[in-house]
C-alpha cells in the first residue's frame, strides 16, 4: 500500500479493476454485514491516537477501556421513551463532555484489512432471522429505515441482531436487557464468556442466547449512520450498514475479539488526525463516519443526527481518464485516486 495518509489501498486493485472492465473478472456477490460504532461521553483524557498505534498490542482491556478514564459507572436506570430522549443506557459524565468512539485494530494477519482500525462488526448469520423478542421500532419499520422492501422485514431483523450480537462477541457489550425498557448491567462473568464464546463458534445462535436468558434485543438503541458497499473488483465483498449505540450504562468493552490486536477508546476528530497523518490505517468507510461524527459534541446529539442520516449505498466506481484509472467513491472526493498506467475501464 502507497499513501500519504491511513487509506487502506489494496495494491492488487488496478490489476483486479483491469480483470474487470476486460470481462475476465466476475464480481462476488457482497455479503449482508452489520457494524457498530459505540459511543460514550466524557471529559478529557481518553486514549490518544498514539496510544492506539504505539506498543506491542498487548495492553489489557483494563489499561485501554477503564471506565474511571470517563467517568463513573451509575446504577442502570429505565429510560424515558421516545426517539428525541437519549436511551437507556446513555453515559454522561459531569461537565466538559467530549464524544468518544470504540474502535479496533484488525490484525495484520488478517486477509481482508489487515492492520486497519475499525469498530465490532461481521457479516448477517442466516439464523439472525429468526425470532426474537423485541423492542424498539417494528421489524418493518427498519426495512424501510435500511432501505430495504417492506417484505425484507425478517431480513432488517437479521441485520440490527447482526449488529447487537457482533458488538457482544467482539467488545463485550451487549444491547439487550430483562424488560423492553431496561439493559443488562453486567456482562463479565464465566457464564457470559461461555455464551459469547459459543456464539462465536456458532454452536449457539442469537435468538437461542436471548431465549435462554430472557432478554428482549433493545432496537430502539441502534441509530442508522451509513451504508458502504466493498467494490466489485474486491474479492471479499459486504454490503455493511454503519450503527451507532451509546454504551450502556454499567457496561466495559473488552478485546474479545481474536481477529484485533488493539482496542480504544477515542476522540473521532483525534483517530481522524491519525489517520491524516498517515499513523492510523482505515478503509474509507471508517474515516469517513469518523469524519461526521467530529461534528457531534455528545452521544445524545449522534444519535438524534441519526435518525436522518441518508442511507444511499456508497459504492466506489473506477474509470479512465487520459490514460490513467481513476478510482472514486461518491460523494467523498477525498478517498479519489488516480493510478497511472492502466487501461481499460469500468464503472462500479
Amino acid at each position: 500500500m502507497s499513501t500519504t495518509n491511513g487509506q487502506w489501498y489494496p495494491p492488487e486493485w488496478p490489476e483486479r479493476i483491469r480483470l474487470l472492465s476486460a470481462g475476465e473478472l466476475t464480481p462476488v456477490t457482497p455479503r449482508r454485514a452489520a457494524t457498530v460504532l459505540l459511543l460514550r461521553d466524557g471529559p478529557d483524557g481518553q486514549d490518544t491516537p498514539q496510544d492506539a498505534q504505539g506498543g506491542d498490542g498487548e495492553h489489557s482491556p483494563d489499561e485501554l477501556d477503564a471506565p474511571e478514564r470517563l467517568d463513573t459507572v451509575p446504577e442502570p436506570t429505565e429510560a424515558p421513551e421516545g426517539p428525541e430522549t437519549p436511551p437507556e443506557g446513555l453515559r454522561n459524565a459531569a461537565g466538559g463532555a467530549r464524544l468518544a468512539v470504540y474502535m479496533l485494530r484488525r490484525r495484520a494477519s488478517m486477509a481482508f484489512a489487515g492492520g486497519a482500525y475499525a469498530y465490532p462488526g461481521g457479516s448477517v448469520d442466516p439464523r439472525d432471522e429468526r425470532m426474537v423478542t423485541w423492542a424498539g421500532p417494528s421489524r418493518a419499520q427498519w426495512a424501510r429505515r435500511l432501505g430495504l422492501d417492506p417484505s425484507e422485514a425478517t431480513q432488517a431483523q437479521a441485520i440490527v441482531c447482526a449488529a447487537v450480537r457482533e458488538t457482544f462477541e467482539e467488545a463485550g457489550v451487549l444491547l439487550a436487557g430483562p424488560t423492553p425498557h431496561t439493559v443488562v448491567a453486567d456482562t463479565t462473568g464465566d457464564d457470559w464468556e461461555t455464551d459469547r464464546a459459543a456464539l462465536v463458534a456458532r454452536d449457539l445462535s442469537f435468538a437461542e442466547f436471548l431465549d435462554r436468558r430472557g432478554l428482549v434485543l433493545r432496537s430502539d438503541l441502534l441509530g442508522c449512520w451509513a451504508r458502504w458497499i466493498t467494490p466489485e473488483f474486491e474479492p471479499r465483498r459486504y454490503d455493511t450498514w454503519f450503527f451507532v449505540a451509546a454504551l450502556p450504562r454499567g457496561q466495559r468493552t473488552r478485546n474479545a475479539s481474536t481477529e484485533a490486536d488493539r482496542t480504544v477508546w477515542i476522540r473521532p476528530g483525534d483517530a481522524a488526525d491519525g489517520y491524516d497523518r498517515g499513523e492510523l490505517l482505515m478503509m474509507p468507510p471508517t474515516i469517513a463516519t469518523l469524519r461526521q461524527l467530529a461534528a457531534h459534541g455528545s452521544v445524545a446529539d449522534a444519535l438524534a443526527a441519526a435518525a436522518d442520516r441518508d442511507l444511499t449505498p456508497v459504492l466506489a466506481q473506477a474509470r479512465v481518464e487520459n490514460g490513467e484509472l481513476v478510482l472514486s467513491w461518491p460523494g467523498h472526493d477525498e478517498f479519489t485516486k488516480h493510478i497511472p498506467g492502466v487501461t481499460g475501464g469500468h464503472s462500479a
